[in-house]
């Protein structure tokens, strides 16, 4: 029995180094690892897709608080007035906002007259304020981003047009006593009475103000870096169709003013409401046509042939 034994031991062993040298022999196959993810190619600020507009308010008008619309304001109470007058109309079509950013930044390479006609020729069916702005790539950009933000600050205008001013010329006023707000080459700073108005030095001629609300509206401190400004755009008498017969806002009445007359559409009225124009505006009888395709390669060709003059043009615009 013992003799028994040792035979099975000594058979095991030698199994279990034939098993171990044929391992030996070849290696065990390499693991396979999952295929890399791939990941969609960075796209540029004229291609990425803007979030849609939330659903629209329903029921009772949405009330806000002081402190809410001070923080909704504090990004555009430092517009020029007519720019913030549009601002605060087109404001209230959110749903609009996305799809005209993304027409505004396919034509940020088209300027004044030419601009004009582009949107005439391309039978936009928007409403005039958010016409208003497509000579401003950058707001209607920062409007589509944050559609929510949008959305909550049109629905204010509509429900709280006097507590929307008012925040405002609050805001104005920190900016003012904090020394963060003054007359510049681009801007007028005219505070009279209990109202802050700010105007462009030379009619026609707007710069987006650029600054950080979260420091602008606070004592300063070292380093900071107070209000600078975007590109000049040019507005001229081709876009008082589109509501830039002076724009204004009258602060003493809580009015907005779009085409010399106030911009009168509230929450009660917002379904039926339509603004008067003096130059009528130019009825869109077919569907939508797009041409930018066309004209961004004539634009790059352009480029590729090193039109100097087309360079010192952009170059003066900023």
């Amino acid at each position: 029995m013992n003799n028994l034994n040792q035979t099975l031991r000594l058979a095991g062993a030698a199994v279990g180094l034939a098993a171990l040298a044929a391992a030996q022999q070849y290696p065990p196959p390499q693991q396979q690892y999952p295929q890399q993810q791939q990941y969609p190619q960075q796209q540029s600020p004229a291609q990425q897709p803007y979030p849609q507009a939330p659903p629209p308010y329903a029921g009772n008008a949405p009330q806000f608080y002081p402190e809410q619309l001070d923080g909704l304001l504090g990004r555009i109470a430092l517009y020029a007035d007519p720019l913030l007058a549009q601002v605060l109309a087109a404001a209230t079509y959110p749903n609009e906002i996305p799809e005209a950013a993304m027409w505004a930044n396919q034509h940020r390479y088209v300027y004044g007259e030419n601009l004009a006609r582009r949107i005439a020729d391309d039978r936009l069916p928007w409403s005039p304020n958010t016409i208003a702005l497509l000579p401003f790539p950058d707001v209607l950009d920062m409007m589509a981003r944050d559609i929510g933000w949008t959305q909550q600050l049109g629905s204010a205008v509509l429900a709280q047009r006097p507590d929307v001013m008012d925040a405002v010329q609050r805001m104005r006023r920190r900016a003012l006593d904090y020394g963060t707000l003054r007359s510049t080459p681009q801007q007028r700073v005219l505070a009279s009475g209990d109202y802050i108005q700010i105007l462009p030095v030379d009619s026609g001629y707007y710069y987006v103000p650029i600054y950080n609300p979260n420091v602008i509206y606070v004592r300063p401190s070292r380093g900071f870096v107070g209000v600078t400004f975007g590109p000049r755009v040019y507005i001229g008498a081709a876009f008082g169709t589109w509501g830039w017969a002076n724009p204004s806002i009258d602060w003493r009445a809580h009015n907005v003013i779009i085409d010399r007359r106030p911009w009168e559409r509230s929450w009660a009225n917002r379904e039926r409401y339509e603004h008067t124009y003096t130059s009528p505006r130019p009825r869109v009888d077919g569907p939508r046509e797009e041409r930018h395709e066309r004209e961004m390669r004539d634009y790059r060709n352009r480029d590729a042939g090193g039109d100097r003059d087309r360079r010192e043009r952009d170059r003066e615009r900023r």
